[in-house]
């Protein structure tokens, strides 16, 4: 007796130190609170197409759509369960105990007759002894052939390319996206940069003034003046380091980067490639046709929603399956005899109830959806990458426009700060000249921002963002 309590301890022991081991284990592999995390403090260098590329690998949006498309990776995966064998063991003990009195009803005796067998039985029955039954048996089954099977199978596999398409069709979006927010933040920085050289140009101004009034040819009014315009470009100065900030806070949304990661933007709107030759609009449209992934998409996903159809049509007819088992089964656990059974089926569907005739109706209504959803974004494309064309044309006459604008504006301001200097006017005619630079520079910064964007623009109706410099 002690020596089975003693074992009966250690086997305690035992599973508790397991239990503990393996709780330490999953501790250790469980992630660690966002809190607990090191912060990332990698500094990335990137470019415009550098920016498209990062968010299509690691945006939310396209890792959402990878995960989907894996999912339906795992659901064709299930499909092949239609080919391979089902296979599973069962066991199991009955003990029975019977009572005459459930057994044995006899109908009562007419009044007089001398057969009455109820008279043979106690009231409350007899109990016959314990009837044990033991089966123990493994059990196999297995579909050697079966259309049905077959056609969902390969329907399985074209939604996964379906899947896949889609989720590189979000990632361009996601490349999109980025490549915006890499602009604005660009188009901060320019403006940022313009308020500053404002702000020099007014504190210059200023001291040439103070200088003038000093020196007993000038006015108070100047040295007024200069103060107001200093005031102005200092206050718009704040707003360009508010909105440079805001921008890069969004560029790192649209990165999926965390907010301690450090952005180094390698180059500037003005260091950015302005192209002056183009393919051909025919030549852009029919790439798109042939690159897009959203378009190849819905190619898929038409191809998959036939063949659908084919796959419910399938299953009208026969499949041919293979099953058995085997085991022992007996009243006593050393006396149990060997059983089996094995077999091949054929099935023959014969009637439903309409299931699948209304099955295949509704997936030939959503094949005719996909079609025409198919039809509609093949025209989409080829008028996005027209109007992407046309923007670009109309942004690179807004810089030229803007380049001449900035040109004479400089010009002026350069006479008008010589008279002033000479004396022979005062600081008005350059703190005009000034606003009128202060506006320039804003427009050649707009028309810089809006001449890349109608690149990107032309890059997403083409379906090549990630293929930007």
């Amino acid at each position: 007796m002690g020596s089975a309590i003693r074992r009966a301890l250690g086997l305690v022991r035992a599973l508790a130190l397991g239990l503990a081991v393996g709780l330490a284990l999953a501790l250790a592999t469980l992630p660690a609170p966002a809190g607990a995390q090191a912060s990332d403090t990698t500094t990335h260098v990137l470019s415009l197409g550098g920016a498209a590329r990062l968010a299509a690998r690691q945006s939310a949006t396209a890792l959402i759509a990878r995960a989907q498309a894996q999912q339906q990776a795992a659901r064709t995966r299930r499909t092949l369960g239609g080919f391979l064998p089902t296979v599973y063991g069962r066991g199991q003990e009955t003990e029975v105990v019977q009572n005459s009195a459930a057994l044995l009803r006899f109908p009562p005796a007419p009044p007089g007759s001398p057969f009455n067998f109820s008279a043979f039985l106690p009231p409350a029955g007899i109990d016959f002894p314990p009837i044990k039954a033991i089966d123990l048996r493994g059990f196999a089954a297995d579909t050697l052939f079966s259309f049905g099977a077959i056609q969902r199978y390969r329907q399985s596999k074209t939604a996964e390319r379906a899947s896949y398409t889609v989720a590189s069709s979000s990632a361009q979006d996601a490349a999109s996206a980025a490549a915006s927010a890499y602009l604005a933040a660009q188009q901060a920085n320019a403006v940022l940069a313009a308020r500053l050289a404002d702000s020099a140009l007014a504190a210059d101004l200023l001291t040439i003034a103070r200088q003038q009034l000093a020196a007993g040819v000038g006015i108070t009014l100047d040295v007024t003046r200069a103060q107001s315009q200093l005031a102005t470009t200092r206050a718009q100065l704040i707003a360009a380091r508010s909105d440079r900030d805001r921008s890069e806070l969004d560029l790192l949304r649209a990165l999926g980067l965390p907010l301690e990661s450090q952005l180094v933007l390698s180059d500037s709107l003005n260091t950015m490639p302005i192209a002056d030759t183009l393919p051909s609009e025919r030549q852009a449209i029919d790439r798109a046709l042939r690159l897009r992934p959203d378009l190849r998409a819905a190619d898929e996903q038409l191809q998959a929603a036939q063949q659908q159809v084919g796959a419910i049509r399938a299953e009208r007819l026969p499949s041919v399956a293979a099953f058995g088992n085997t085991g022992v089964q007996g009243g006593r656990w050393n006396r149990l005899l060997n059983v089996y059974l094995w077999g091949i089926g054929v099935e023959v569907p014969v009637f439903d109830g309409l299931r699948r005739e209304t099955q295949i109706e509704e997936q030939e209504a959503l094949a005719r959806e996909i079609e025409i959803r198919r039809r509609d974004l093949r025209q989409q494309a080829a008028i996005q990458v027209r109007q992407a064309f046309l923007a670009l044309a109309s942004a690179r006459q807004q810089l030229d426009a803007a380049n001449t604008q900035l040109q004479l504006t400089q010009q002026e301001l350069d006479e008008a700060r010589q008279r002033f200097r000479a004396g022979v006017a005062g600081n008005a005619d350059v703190i005009t000249a000034s606003l009128d630079l202060n506006n320039a520079r804003t427009l050649q910064v707009d028309a810089l921002a809006g001449y890349q964007r109608a690149r990107v623009a032309l890059a997403r109706a083409t379906g090549t963002v990630t293929e930007l410099p």
